[in-house]
This record gives structure tokens, C-alpha cells and sequence, in this order.
């Protein structure tokens, strides 16, 4: 199981085509959205002339479309994502890990299936409650055996779920032989790389963006410290 992680890890790291550069538009466009929201989630730490000040010019600059990439095509529907190459590339990359992913566990699942169907390899050194019975013992049908033997399909996804330590431990922590990453890679493959979804429109994100800071109530989180500090010395 260490081995095929290893292989799967490197296949991901050859398959994986390099990321294009973002042009200086685009990245504004995403900074730009991103400053919004810290904006809102941080507001309470500045004062309430500081926040006013930012709030007007990030409002005012999303209804105008400042910070737009391409503010020609302000109004107009949003690009099919299938005709677009970014996209497209995007959901090549994702089929690729997809594959990198699969074919080894349907391969190593169907060698077990066909040679070690129905079969016991080990009996764990403590007791356990008979809710574990359908967890270490899946695929021996028996009622009698103890909860403390595992079979080897059990075994096997054992292994399968339980080595991301040892991943992490051999190839570090941006590494493609893990499964909780790769099932989150796979249910955002879009994280780190774009604010904005395939698809979507940046003006009606923007527009968004704005109408959350319009309704957002400031509280000052140093607003009468003093007297609150002199209140807990007395």
C-alpha cells in the first residue's frame, strides 16, 4: 500500500500539467474580492472612521467595476465554460488525478477480491464491542468469529484510509498519495488557483460583495476599553 501511494504521488506529479501565469488583471480582479471579504470578517478590528473609509471605496468600486478584469464585457451573459481553455484544462487536470487515483485501488482491490475473498490475517490485542464487527470483518459472513479478527478487505481499507501520516511523513504535506486530499482536490479543484468558479460572473460577485458590506454592523472591539480595563482593575 506504502509502495503503490509513492507511485500514485509521482504518476500525479508527471500528469499534472504546469499552471498557466495569471495576467495582472486577473490577479486583481481576484485580490480585489478577496480584500472585500477580509474586509468584512476583520472589521472589527479597526476603528470605526478606518472601516467607514474602506467600506465606501470597496462599495464604491465594485458598483462601478474597478477592479474588473475585462470591464468591456460588464452586463453581458457569462462565457460557456466548455469553450473555455482554462476551463477545460482545469477538468483535464481533474480527470488526470482522477485516473492517477483509481486505477491502482481497482486494480489492487480486484487482486484482492479474486485471491483473498472471505479470508481472516490478523487478531487485534485488545477487546472490542460488536459494533466494530461490520468494520474489521467485511466480507466473512459469520455470526460466531470474534470482533477482534480482521479480514483482509477490511485490512485493505484500513490501510487505504489510515497511511496519510505515513504519506505525509515520506513525501510531505503537499502530496497527491493522500485520499482526504485528493477527495478534496477533487471536490474544489478550483482552490488556490481562481477566486471565481467556472463560469461565473465577476460583476455579480463583486455586486454581491458590495451589498454584504452595505449591511454589515461595525463593532468597534476596542470601542470603551478603557473603562472596561479600569472597571476589571477595581
Amino acid at each position: 500500500m506504502i509502495l503503490t501511494g509513492v507511485l500514485r504521488h509521482y504518476a500525479t506529479v508527471l500528469l499534472a500539467s504546469t499552471p498557466k501565469k495569471l495576467e495582472l488583471p486577473a490577479i486583481r480582479e481576484q485580490r480585489s474580492l478577496l480584500r472585500g471579504i477580509n474586509l468584512r470578517n476583520n472589521a472589527h478590528s479597526i476603528s470605526p472612521s478606518a472601516f467607514a473609509t474602506r467600506k465606501n471605496y470597496m462599495i464604491t468600486a465594485y458598483k462601478e467595476g474597478t477592479f474588473l478584469k475585462d470591464p468591456g464585457n460588464r452586463g453581458k451573459a457569462a462565457p460557456n465554460p466548455m469553450t473555455d481553455p482554462a476551463a477545460m484544462e482545469g477538468m483535464m487536470g481533474m480527470m488526470k488525478g482522477n485516473m492517477a487515483m483509481m486505477v491502482p485501488q481497482t486494480l489492487i482491490m480486484s487482486w484482492i477480491n479474486a485471491f483473498f475473498a472471505g479470508f481472516v490475517i490478523m487478531k487485534l490485542p485488545f477487546p472490542l464491542t460488536l459494533r466494530f464487527k461490520s468494520m474489521l470483518q467485511s466480507g466473512v459472513m459469520t455470526r460466531d468469529l470474534d470482533v477482534r479478527w480482521v479480514s483482509s478487505l477490511s485490512w485493505y481499507f484500513l490501510n487505504l484510509f489510515g497511511l496519510q501520516s505515513v504519506f505525509i511523513f515520506i513525501l510531505g504535506n503537499e502530496n497527491a498519495a493522500s485520499q482526504m486530499a485528493q477527495q478534496m482536490s477533487q471536490m474544489n479543484p478550483g482552490a488556490g488557483a481562481s477566486m471565481f468558479q467556472p463560469g461565473q460572473d465577476p460583476d455579480k460577485v463583486f455586486q454581491s460583495e458590495a451589498e454584504n458590506l452595505e449591511v454589515l454592523e461595525h463593532e468597534y472591539i476596542l470601542k470603551g476599553v478603557e473603562e472596561r480595563l479600569l472597571s476589571s482593575i477595581a
